[in-house]
């Protein structure tokens, strides 16, 4: 029987939200995600993207954890924190089905976790409690978070860092030689990699990325694997055509099933925007479809990526202003592969000083006064199928009802965007643009 799942990872290299706007993470983890997406789609009209807004923003905090002065404020304003008068949260509807802890355990936690939090804008602790969630999915789900910090032999991290990398976001502290067998500690990483993500991230580390400058390797991985709440069946998946464009097309394994899903309009675009929830609805994946065009070009994807807000999206994929009807959906078999180096993007998005040797502050991190980031990778794999998927993120636009027949056709034959979101917080865990299955 074919499974489906998501596979993500990301890595960093060290040689060595509104207050989240009343309160929820969602919010600048979504922001962002469009910065990112928009960067990364600059030259990429054409090409598949899919990333884990989620994944990067947990592996750039944890970075913040080292991180003081300017250094940690650029982080800040990259991860859209913002100052509040109020603390970060959750959100009410995701802090009630926070995990219960014993009264003592989570005084003695509450205690230690105190002094991980620093001067600044970000509340790690949010960070922390989010990936509690995000690991208590239950038995539908296959949701597996993981940091590593590889250092060099002979080099201290401050005990505080280690404390805090560990108790907030799980990350554990390996040694290697980089200096004196670069290779060896390469492939330590890759193996780990490997087993973390069920063997779909074979090299995260092509040969020469790490060289033997680096001091501090930090990865970070995702895991994720769920069953559609409604599964397609298997014998209705026929090969259809898929417009790649006005001029090219292409045969794909095109998925379908009847049933009752909700469904919304952007109607200005012409465009669809649908929900599949997976078992148990605590994910789902929303899918932005443009209208097709009846010259077969794409502008009807660039017209909802150029009015793509933080506010407009989150209309757009807002349950409540979808409708639940029955729809025949067709959608195609697709695998996706992103790999992302996003030291030029980070700088771009601002984060620049902790890639200079003369500015870069991460000394809550390390004494040592040359510490700086060398290299960021982001990877990806998402594969989507008739079980699931299986992975290792105003201008007014309006929603609106409109007459319907008894059944809607989504028809996902032409290039879509994409999103993954854990409905309890609206966090978006992944994003991506299908170009060409």
């Amino acid at each position: 029987m074919a499974t489906s799942c998501i596979k993500f990872l990301l890595l960093f290299v060290l040689p060595v939200s509104s207050c989240f706007m009343m309160g929820s993470i969602s919010r600048p983890i979504t922001e962002f995600c469009l910065d990112l997406y928009n960067k990364l789609n600059r030259n990429a009209e054409d090409r598949n993207i899919v990333f884990s807004p989620m994944s990067i923003s947990v592996a750039l905090a944890l970075v913040h954890l080292g991180a003081k002065n300017n250094t940690a404020a650029q982080i800040e304003k990259v991860l859209h924190v913002r100052k509040a008068a109020g603390r970060m949260s959750l959100g009410s509807d995701f802090e009630s089905a926070a995990p219960e802890m014993e009264p003592e355990r989570t005084q003695e936690r509450q205690s230690s976790l105190s002094q991980c939090n620093k001067d600044g804008d970000l509340d790690h602790k949010v960070f922390q409690a989010l990936l509690l969630q995000l690991q208590n999915l239950g038995e539908s789900y296959v949701l597996t978070l993981a940091n590593n910090l590889f250092i060099q032999q002979g080099f201290e991290l401050q005990q505080q860092f280690l404390m805090c990398a560990k108790e907030l976001y799980g990350a554990m502290l390996q040694t290697v030689d980089f200096h004196g067998a670069v290779e060896a500690a390469r492939i330590k990483i890759n193996t780990w990699v490997e087993s973390e993500t069920q063997g779909k991230i074979k090299e995260l580390f092509a040969p020469g990325v790490i060289d033997v400058h680096a001091l501090l390797v930090l990865v970070n991985v995702i895991y994720f694997k769920a069953s559609w709440e409604h599964k397609f069946e298997e014998e209705k998946t026929v090969q259809r055509d898929f417009k790649l464009n006005k001029n090219e097309k292409k045969p794909v394994q095109m998925m379908y099933q009847k049933g009752m899903f909700k469904l919304g309009y952007i109607e200005e675009m012409g465009a669809q925007v649908l929900e599949l929830p997976y078992a148990q609805k605590s994910l789902s994946m929303i899918i932005l479809l443009p209208g097709d065009m009846a010259d077969g070009s794409t502008s009807g994807l660039e017209q909802i990526e150029s009015t793509m807000t933080y506010e407009n999206l989150m209309l757009w994929a807002s349950s409540e202003h979808m409708f639940e009807t029955r729809v025949e959906v067709y959608l195609p078999r697709f695998k996706l592969e992103g790999t992302f180096n996003l030291n030029e993007v980070l700088q771009e998005m601002g984060m620049t000083d902790i890639f200079t040797e003369s500015k870069a502050d991460l000394s809550a991190m390390s004494f040592a006064k040359s510490l700086v980031l060398s290299n960021v990778v982001h990877k990806t794999y998402i594969e989507v199928n008739e079980e699931g998927t299986v992975a290792a993120a105003g201008t007014g636009a309006v929603i609106v009802r409109r007459s319907l027949p008894l059944t809607e056709v989504f028809m996902a034959d032409h290039p879509f965007l994409f999103l993954i979101r854990h409905n309890p917080t609206n966090t978006i865990l992944f994003f991506g643009k299908l170009c060409s299955p």
